[in-house]
Protein backbone atom coordinates (compact mmCIF):
# COMPACT_ATOMS: atom_id res chain seq x y z
CA UNK A 1 0.00 0.00 0.00
CA UNK A 2 1.66 3.24 -1.05
CA UNK A 3 0.97 5.95 1.12
CA UNK A 4 1.91 10.05 0.40
CA UNK A 5 2.52 11.85 3.23
CA UNK A 6 2.30 15.42 2.78
CA UNK A 7 3.75 18.17 5.53
CA UNK A 8 3.21 21.70 4.32
CA UNK A 9 6.62 23.21 6.42
CA UNK A 10 10.26 21.94 6.37
CA UNK A 11 10.27 23.15 10.30
CA UNK A 12 9.79 20.44 12.90
CA UNK A 13 7.69 21.30 15.34
CA UNK A 14 5.16 18.74 17.74
CA UNK A 15 3.82 17.75 14.75
CA UNK A 16 6.36 17.11 12.96
CA UNK A 17 8.01 14.63 15.67
CA UNK A 18 4.79 12.56 15.27
CA UNK A 19 5.02 12.09 11.63
CA UNK A 20 8.58 11.68 11.96
CA UNK A 21 7.34 8.45 14.35
CA UNK A 22 5.21 7.25 12.11
CA UNK A 23 7.86 7.42 9.45
CA UNK A 24 10.67 5.33 11.39
CA UNK A 25 7.97 2.54 12.37
CA UNK A 26 5.60 1.92 9.75
CA UNK A 27 6.06 -1.59 8.68
CA UNK A 28 7.58 -1.76 5.51
CA UNK A 29 6.76 -5.03 4.54
CA UNK A 30 2.98 -3.23 3.69
CA UNK A 31 3.12 0.09 3.20
CA UNK A 32 5.49 2.24 0.77
CA UNK A 33 6.31 5.65 2.33
CA UNK A 34 7.08 8.64 0.05
CA UNK A 35 6.94 12.28 1.53
CA UNK A 36 6.21 15.45 0.03
CA UNK A 37 7.72 18.67 2.03
CA UNK A 38 9.42 21.87 1.89
CA UNK A 39 13.05 21.87 1.78
CA UNK A 40 13.46 24.90 3.79
CA UNK A 41 13.81 23.26 7.38
CA UNK A 42 15.21 20.46 9.04
CA UNK A 43 12.53 18.11 8.23
CA UNK A 44 13.76 17.08 5.08
CA UNK A 45 16.90 15.74 6.77
CA UNK A 46 15.22 13.77 8.97
CA UNK A 47 13.14 12.60 6.95
CA UNK A 48 16.02 11.59 4.49
CA UNK A 49 18.25 9.71 7.21
CA UNK A 50 15.03 7.64 7.84
CA UNK A 51 15.79 6.07 4.32
CA UNK A 52 12.05 7.77 3.07
CA UNK A 53 12.26 9.03 -0.26
CA UNK A 54 11.13 12.89 -0.38
CA UNK A 55 8.68 15.04 -3.21
CA UNK A 56 10.17 18.70 -2.75
CA UNK A 57 7.51 21.33 -2.53
CA UNK A 58 7.46 24.93 -1.69
CA UNK A 59 6.18 25.87 1.79
CA UNK A 60 2.94 26.69 2.11
CA UNK A 61 2.30 30.71 3.44
CA UNK A 62 -1.19 30.20 4.84
CA UNK A 63 -2.47 31.70 8.19
CA UNK A 64 -6.04 32.62 9.85
CA UNK A 65 -6.14 36.10 9.11
CA UNK A 66 -8.49 39.28 7.86
CA UNK A 67 -6.01 41.38 6.63
CA UNK A 68 -6.59 41.40 3.02
CA UNK A 69 -3.24 41.93 1.91
CA UNK A 70 -2.11 38.88 3.96
CA UNK A 71 -5.16 36.85 2.49
CA UNK A 72 -4.32 37.28 -0.65
CA UNK A 73 -0.99 36.53 -0.36
CA UNK A 74 -2.23 33.43 1.23
CA UNK A 75 -4.26 32.26 -1.39
CA UNK A 76 -1.58 32.97 -3.43
CA UNK A 77 0.50 30.07 -1.80
CA UNK A 78 -2.53 27.84 -1.60
CA UNK A 79 -2.94 27.65 -5.02
CA UNK A 80 0.21 26.90 -6.08
CA UNK A 81 0.57 24.19 -2.98
CA UNK A 82 -2.81 23.28 -4.72
CA UNK A 83 -1.10 22.94 -8.16
CA UNK A 84 1.89 20.86 -7.06
CA UNK A 85 0.28 18.44 -4.76
CA UNK A 86 -1.85 17.88 -7.82
CA UNK A 87 1.23 16.96 -9.40
CA UNK A 88 2.54 14.85 -7.32
CA UNK A 89 -0.36 12.85 -6.38
CA UNK A 90 -0.73 12.12 -10.29
CA UNK A 91 3.19 11.15 -10.91
CA UNK A 92 3.08 8.93 -7.62
CA UNK A 93 -0.53 7.23 -7.44
CA UNK A 94 -1.32 6.94 -3.83
CA UNK A 95 -3.47 4.49 -2.30
CA UNK A 96 -3.31 7.18 0.14
CA UNK A 97 -2.82 10.19 0.72
CA UNK A 98 -1.88 10.87 4.70
CA UNK A 99 -1.93 14.96 5.18
CA UNK A 100 -0.23 16.25 8.58
CA UNK A 101 -2.15 19.08 9.35
CA UNK A 102 -5.58 20.69 9.09
CA UNK A 103 -3.90 23.02 6.07
CA UNK A 104 -2.48 20.24 4.20
CA UNK A 105 -5.36 18.58 4.46
CA UNK A 106 -7.37 21.61 2.36
CA UNK A 107 -3.99 21.93 0.40
CA UNK A 108 -4.53 17.94 -0.75
CA UNK A 109 -8.58 17.73 -0.78
CA UNK A 110 -8.70 21.14 -2.95
CA UNK A 111 -6.19 19.88 -5.35
CA UNK A 112 -7.29 15.79 -5.85
CA UNK A 113 -10.77 16.96 -7.37
CA UNK A 114 -11.56 14.46 -9.94
CA UNK A 115 -9.02 11.78 -8.56
CA UNK A 116 -10.28 8.71 -6.48
CA UNK A 117 -7.71 8.96 -3.66
CA UNK A 118 -8.57 9.20 -0.05
CA UNK A 119 -7.47 11.93 2.42
CA UNK A 120 -6.43 11.74 5.96
CA UNK A 121 -6.28 14.81 7.64
CA UNK A 122 -4.35 14.59 10.65
CA UNK A 123 -5.44 17.71 12.92
CA UNK A 124 -2.95 18.92 15.27
CA UNK A 125 -4.41 21.97 15.65
CA UNK A 126 -7.25 23.41 17.23
CA UNK A 127 -9.64 24.79 14.73
CA UNK A 128 -9.94 28.45 15.96
CA UNK A 129 -13.17 30.89 15.67
CA UNK A 130 -12.66 32.57 12.83
CA UNK A 131 -14.96 33.46 9.57
CA UNK A 132 -12.69 30.70 7.83
CA UNK A 133 -13.58 28.41 10.50
CA UNK A 134 -16.79 27.36 9.49
CA UNK A 135 -16.54 26.64 5.46
CA UNK A 136 -13.39 24.64 6.76
CA UNK A 137 -16.19 21.99 8.80
CA UNK A 138 -18.11 22.47 5.48
CA UNK A 139 -15.50 21.50 3.32
CA UNK A 140 -14.37 18.41 5.35
CA UNK A 141 -18.35 17.52 6.28
CA UNK A 142 -18.82 17.37 2.88
CA UNK A 143 -15.51 16.04 1.07
CA UNK A 144 -16.50 12.17 0.56
CA UNK A 145 -12.92 11.09 0.85
CA UNK A 146 -12.13 13.06 3.56
CA UNK A 147 -11.62 11.27 6.91
CA UNK A 148 -10.13 13.16 10.20
CA UNK A 149 -7.43 12.05 12.49
CA UNK A 150 -7.93 14.09 15.32
CA UNK A 151 -5.31 13.90 18.17
CA UNK A 152 -7.28 14.46 21.11
CA UNK A 153 -11.27 14.92 21.85
CA UNK A 154 -10.44 18.33 22.46
CA UNK A 155 -9.33 19.03 18.54
CA UNK A 156 -12.43 16.73 17.31
CA UNK A 157 -14.86 19.21 19.45
CA UNK A 158 -13.32 22.19 17.56
CA UNK A 159 -14.79 20.63 14.69
CA UNK A 160 -18.00 21.21 15.54
CA UNK A 161 -20.65 18.67 16.70
CA UNK A 162 -21.61 17.48 13.77
CA UNK A 163 -18.63 16.52 12.69
CA UNK A 164 -17.29 15.67 15.71
CA UNK A 165 -20.11 12.66 16.89
CA UNK A 166 -19.55 11.51 13.33
CA UNK A 167 -17.30 8.52 13.87
CA UNK A 168 -16.85 7.57 9.82
CA UNK A 169 -15.26 10.99 9.88
CA UNK A 170 -13.86 11.98 12.64
CA UNK A 171 -11.70 9.68 14.71
CA UNK A 172 -9.37 10.20 17.65
CA UNK A 173 -6.53 8.91 18.05
CA UNK A 174 -3.86 9.79 21.15
CA UNK A 175 -0.42 10.82 20.15
CA UNK A 176 2.60 8.17 20.81
CA UNK A 177 6.13 8.89 23.00
CA UNK A 178 9.47 7.22 21.93
CA UNK A 179 9.46 5.60 25.16
CA UNK A 180 13.11 4.07 24.44
CA UNK A 181 14.26 7.86 23.61
CA UNK A 182 12.22 9.34 26.47
CA UNK A 183 13.24 6.93 29.62
CA UNK A 184 14.33 7.88 32.99
CA UNK A 185 18.16 7.43 33.05
CA UNK A 186 19.93 8.16 35.78
CA UNK A 187 23.61 8.20 34.59
CA UNK A 188 22.74 10.51 31.45
CA UNK A 189 20.19 12.87 33.32
CA UNK A 190 23.61 13.60 35.81
CA UNK A 191 25.63 14.23 32.80
CA UNK A 192 23.44 16.58 31.21
CA UNK A 193 23.63 18.63 34.87
CA UNK A 194 26.84 18.59 35.13
CA UNK A 195 27.01 19.52 31.44
CA UNK A 196 25.14 22.43 31.88
CA UNK A 197 27.07 23.53 34.88
CA UNK A 198 23.75 23.23 37.22
CA UNK A 199 24.30 20.01 39.07
CA UNK A 200 23.32 20.77 42.33
CA UNK A 201 20.45 22.89 41.34
CA UNK A 202 16.62 22.37 41.14
CA UNK A 203 15.67 22.80 37.26
CA UNK A 204 12.35 24.10 35.93
CA UNK A 205 11.77 23.35 32.58
CA UNK A 206 9.50 24.10 29.72
CA UNK A 207 10.54 23.15 26.45
CA UNK A 208 8.52 24.41 22.93
CA UNK A 209 7.60 27.24 20.49
CA UNK A 210 8.18 30.73 21.72
CA UNK A 211 4.63 31.97 21.57
CA UNK A 212 1.89 34.11 23.58
CA UNK A 213 0.09 30.79 23.80
CA UNK A 214 2.49 28.81 25.32
CA UNK A 215 2.70 31.13 28.80
CA UNK A 216 6.64 31.25 28.81
CA UNK A 217 5.95 34.71 29.77
CA UNK A 218 3.69 34.19 32.57
CA UNK A 219 6.15 31.74 33.84
CA UNK A 220 9.33 33.61 34.24
CA UNK A 221 7.12 36.12 36.20
CA UNK A 222 6.08 33.11 38.80
CA UNK A 223 9.55 31.82 38.54
CA UNK A 224 10.48 35.50 39.73
CA UNK A 225 8.48 35.39 42.85
CA UNK A 226 9.41 31.59 43.93
CA UNK A 227 13.33 32.24 43.12
CA UNK A 228 14.14 34.20 46.07
CA UNK A 229 12.73 31.58 48.19
CA UNK A 230 14.17 28.19 46.40
CA UNK A 231 17.68 29.97 46.12
CA UNK A 232 19.47 26.20 44.12
CA UNK A 233 16.28 26.71 41.78
CA UNK A 234 16.80 27.59 37.69
CA UNK A 235 14.80 28.20 35.09
CA UNK A 236 15.25 26.53 31.37
CA UNK A 237 12.87 27.44 28.60
CA UNK A 238 13.81 25.36 25.40
CA UNK A 239 12.77 26.31 22.54
CA UNK A 240 12.86 29.32 19.51
CA UNK A 241 10.14 31.73 17.74
CA UNK A 242 9.30 30.48 14.62
CA UNK A 243 6.08 32.43 13.22
CA UNK A 244 5.00 35.71 12.43
CA UNK A 245 5.29 38.03 15.79
CA UNK A 246 6.73 35.86 17.60
CA UNK A 247 10.36 36.83 17.40
CA UNK A 248 9.28 40.13 19.18
CA UNK A 249 7.76 38.11 21.70
CA UNK A 250 10.84 35.75 22.30
CA UNK A 251 12.99 39.17 23.31
CA UNK A 252 10.58 40.20 25.24
CA UNK A 253 10.97 37.16 27.42
CA UNK A 254 14.58 37.68 27.68
CA UNK A 255 13.48 41.77 28.34
CA UNK A 256 11.06 40.18 31.71
CA UNK A 257 13.84 37.99 32.92
CA UNK A 258 16.45 40.69 33.37
CA UNK A 259 13.91 43.70 34.93
CA UNK A 260 12.55 41.10 37.07
CA UNK A 261 16.42 40.81 38.40
CA UNK A 262 16.74 36.52 37.81
CA UNK A 263 17.99 37.28 34.04
CA UNK A 264 21.08 34.58 35.86
CA UNK A 265 18.89 32.16 36.79
CA UNK A 266 16.47 31.89 33.15
CA UNK A 267 18.60 29.90 30.78
CA UNK A 268 17.23 30.84 27.10
CA UNK A 269 18.66 27.31 25.47
CA UNK A 270 16.72 28.11 22.10
CA UNK A 271 16.27 25.31 19.69
CA UNK A 272 17.64 22.21 20.64
CA UNK A 273 18.66 18.30 19.64
CA UNK A 274 18.92 17.42 22.64
CA UNK A 275 16.09 18.04 24.00
CA UNK A 276 14.92 14.67 25.36
CA UNK A 277 18.20 14.77 27.61
CA UNK A 278 17.19 18.26 28.82
CA UNK A 279 13.84 16.62 29.85
CA UNK A 280 15.31 14.20 31.72
CA UNK A 281 17.36 16.44 33.39
CA UNK A 282 14.65 18.65 34.92
CA UNK A 283 13.02 18.22 38.50
CA UNK A 284 10.00 19.54 37.03
CA UNK A 285 9.00 20.33 33.40
CA UNK A 286 5.82 23.31 32.95
CA UNK A 287 3.46 23.62 30.62
CA UNK A 288 2.03 26.65 31.23
CA UNK A 289 -0.38 26.69 27.57
CA UNK A 290 -3.10 28.89 27.07
CA UNK A 291 -4.66 25.85 24.36
CA UNK A 292 -2.75 22.85 23.69
CA UNK A 293 -4.16 20.24 21.35
CA UNK A 294 -2.55 17.45 22.81
CA UNK A 295 0.60 18.10 25.07
CA UNK A 296 3.19 16.05 23.16
CA UNK A 297 5.87 17.68 25.60
CA UNK A 298 3.48 16.40 28.39
CA UNK A 299 3.74 12.23 27.50
CA UNK A 300 7.17 12.98 26.97
CA UNK A 301 8.15 14.35 30.60
CA UNK A 302 5.89 11.57 31.89
CA UNK A 303 7.76 8.68 29.73
CA UNK A 304 11.35 10.25 30.82
CA UNK A 305 10.26 10.10 34.80
CA UNK A 306 10.35 14.06 35.18
CA UNK A 307 7.22 15.57 36.99
CA UNK A 308 4.82 17.80 35.21
CA UNK A 309 3.19 20.61 35.90
CA UNK A 310 0.38 22.06 33.48
CA UNK A 311 -2.87 23.66 32.67
CA UNK A 312 -5.73 22.01 32.82
CA UNK A 313 -6.90 22.75 29.10
CA UNK A 314 -7.78 21.07 25.67
CA UNK A 315 -5.82 17.68 25.18
CA UNK A 316 -3.74 18.17 28.80
CA UNK A 317 -6.51 17.17 30.57
CA UNK A 318 -6.85 13.82 28.76
CA UNK A 319 -3.37 12.95 29.75
CA UNK A 320 -2.93 14.10 33.03
CA UNK A 321 -4.61 12.61 35.95
CA UNK A 322 -4.63 15.83 38.53
CA UNK A 323 -2.71 14.69 41.61
CA UNK A 324 -2.08 11.23 40.40
CA UNK A 325 0.17 11.62 37.06
CA UNK A 326 1.16 15.03 37.28
CA UNK A 327 -0.33 18.58 38.95
CA UNK A 328 -3.12 20.81 36.84
CA UNK A 329 -3.61 24.23 37.43
CA UNK A 330 -5.88 26.90 35.86
CA UNK A 331 -4.52 28.54 32.88
CA UNK A 332 -4.35 32.45 33.33
CA UNK A 333 -4.18 32.24 36.70
CA UNK A 334 -0.77 33.65 38.20
CA UNK A 335 -1.43 33.48 41.99
CA UNK A 336 -2.27 29.65 41.43
CA UNK A 337 1.12 29.20 38.91
CA UNK A 338 3.30 30.21 41.65
CA UNK A 339 1.84 28.38 44.69
CA UNK A 340 1.84 25.25 42.32
CA UNK A 341 5.35 26.03 41.75
CA UNK A 342 6.63 26.09 45.55
CA UNK A 343 4.56 23.21 46.27
CA UNK A 344 6.08 21.19 43.78
CA UNK A 345 10.09 22.59 44.34
CA UNK A 346 9.37 22.13 48.10
CA UNK A 347 8.11 18.80 48.35
CA UNK A 348 11.33 16.09 46.38
CA UNK A 349 8.60 13.04 47.93
CA UNK A 350 5.37 14.48 45.93
CA UNK A 351 7.81 14.59 42.69
CA UNK A 352 8.88 11.13 43.11
CA UNK A 353 4.98 9.84 43.43
CA UNK A 354 3.66 11.70 40.71
CA UNK A 355 6.65 10.88 37.99
CA UNK A 356 6.56 7.21 39.19
CA UNK A 357 2.93 7.31 38.46
CA UNK A 358 3.39 8.94 34.96
CA UNK A 359 6.07 6.81 33.90
CA UNK A 360 3.75 3.54 34.19
CA UNK A 361 0.98 5.20 32.86
CA UNK A 362 2.90 6.61 29.54
CA UNK A 363 4.20 3.48 28.98
CA UNK A 364 0.51 1.58 28.84
CA UNK A 365 -1.63 4.73 27.39
CA UNK A 366 1.27 6.84 25.06
CA UNK A 367 3.26 3.80 23.47
CA UNK A 368 4.64 3.94 19.69
CA UNK A 369 2.96 0.27 19.33
CA UNK A 370 0.23 1.16 19.98
CA UNK A 371 -0.42 4.33 18.21
CA UNK A 372 1.19 2.39 15.32
CA UNK A 373 -1.31 -0.06 15.52
CA UNK A 374 -4.19 2.11 15.80
CA UNK A 375 -2.69 3.90 12.59
CA UNK A 376 -2.19 1.06 9.89
CA UNK A 377 -5.49 -0.43 11.10
CA UNK A 378 -7.18 3.30 9.87
CA UNK A 379 -5.04 2.83 6.91
CA UNK A 380 -6.09 -0.85 5.89
CA UNK A 381 -9.67 0.10 6.64
CA UNK A 382 -9.57 3.81 4.37
CA UNK A 383 -8.42 0.64 1.77
CA UNK A 384 -11.08 -0.96 1.95
CA UNK A 385 -13.44 1.59 1.92
CA UNK A 386 -11.91 2.92 -1.06
CA UNK A 387 -13.09 -0.57 -2.14
CA UNK A 388 -16.22 -0.69 -1.27
CA UNK A 389 -17.39 3.03 -0.43
CA UNK A 390 -20.93 1.08 1.20
CA UNK A 391 -18.86 -0.83 4.37
CA UNK A 392 -20.74 -0.94 7.13
CA UNK A 393 -19.25 0.08 10.39
CA UNK A 394 -19.61 -3.87 11.77
CA UNK A 395 -17.74 -4.52 8.86
CA UNK A 396 -14.43 -1.93 9.44
CA UNK A 397 -14.37 -3.67 12.43
CA UNK A 398 -14.17 -6.90 11.39
CA UNK A 399 -11.07 -5.36 8.91
CA UNK A 400 -9.68 -4.00 11.75
CA UNK A 401 -10.01 -7.50 13.89
CA UNK A 402 -8.76 -9.73 10.97
CA UNK A 403 -5.70 -7.25 11.01
CA UNK A 404 -4.75 -7.63 14.46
Amino acid sequence: MKILFYNHTGKVSGAERVLLVILARLDPGRFNAVTLSPADGALREMVDHLGVRTITIESLAARFTLNPLHLLRYVSSFVRQMRAARLAVKAERPDLVHANSIRAGLVMSASTFGIDVPIIWHAHDLLPRHPLSSAIRLFAFAHRRTKIVAVSNAVARSFGRLLSKDRRKVIVVHNAVDTELFKPDNQRRTRTRKDLGLSDKLLVGTVGQLTPRKGQLELIKAFAEVAGDIQSAVLLIVGEALFNRDFEYAESLKSAATDLDVADRVLFLGQREDAPELIRACDLLVVNSYAEPFGLTVTEAMASGTTVLATAVDGIKEIIDDGQTGWMMTRGDHDELTRSLRTLLADADLRHRLSANALSDARSRFSTGRFLDEFQNIYRAVKVQRKSPLLTQAQTAAVKLSAD
